[in-house]
């Protein structure tokens, strides 16, 4: 499996407190060209979060989508795959819930955690907070970029950095050794920006 470069997260708490729309910024991203996006929703009742991951899904037609967190949700809301942290479901119970057929991506926070998700079923690795980060709640200690390159060591497996990651240092990161960088914040168009425009500047930066 190839990752791309670029991984959105697509928060919607985040969205929404930014004074967007979960639908407008998935319309954006999706006429910028991105076609693997995770949709992420901790606050949303299974309910909510299934209406709003509808919304998402009838956006990107030909996309593939990632759901984090929620495995008994996936199916119904037709993603492609799910991705857990250290906390949630066992990746093996996951690869029991959702089938072979579903991407699953895992957090890990340090050298012991990557070295059990390489030996596991996760398809793809997340390593992270990479860089200070305020998007999460209680973030993990930051591994830096000495982290990524430690990391890139320990997994054959498509890796992908995650937290605080921005266009100023997303070349960075990839020269450590990610495979893709998984972005929330710097994404959101703020004093006119356009998505595109910034989708556009970090392509550009890790060429």
């Amino acid at each position: 499996m190839e990752l791309p470069r670029l991984y959105p997260i697509l928060d919607a708490g985040l969205v929404l407190r930014a004074g967007l729309t979960i639908e407008g910024f998935a319309t954006d991203l999706y006429a910028a060209g991105i076609r693997f996006v995770q949709y992420r929703d901790k606050e949303a009742s299974d309910q909510v979060l299934l209406q709003r991951a509808a919304l998402v899904r009838h956006i990107f037609v030909e996309g593939f989508l990632i759901l984090n967190d929620r495995v008994p949700l996936v199916a119904a809301a037709g993603y492609d795959g799910v991705h857990v942290g250290q906390q949630d479901t066992p990746v093996a119970e996951v690869r029991g819930m959702i089938g072979a057929n579903v991407l699953i991506g895992l957090s890990t926070h340090g050298e012991q955690q990557l070295a059990r998700a390489a030996a596991g079923d996760a398809d793809y690795v997340a390593i992270g907070p990479v860089f200070a980060t305020r998007s999460k709640q209680d973030p993990d200690p930051v591994v830096g970029l000495e982290g990524v390159r430690r990391a890139r060591t320990l997994t054959a497996k498509p890796l992908v950095a995650i937290g605080g990651i921005t266009r100023s240092n997303c070349a960075a990161v990839i020269a450590a050794g990610a495979d893709s960088v998984a972005v929330l914040s710097d994404l959101l168009p703020r004093g006119g920006d356009k998505v595109s425009d910034l989708v556009n500047e970090f392509n550009s930066r890790m060429r």
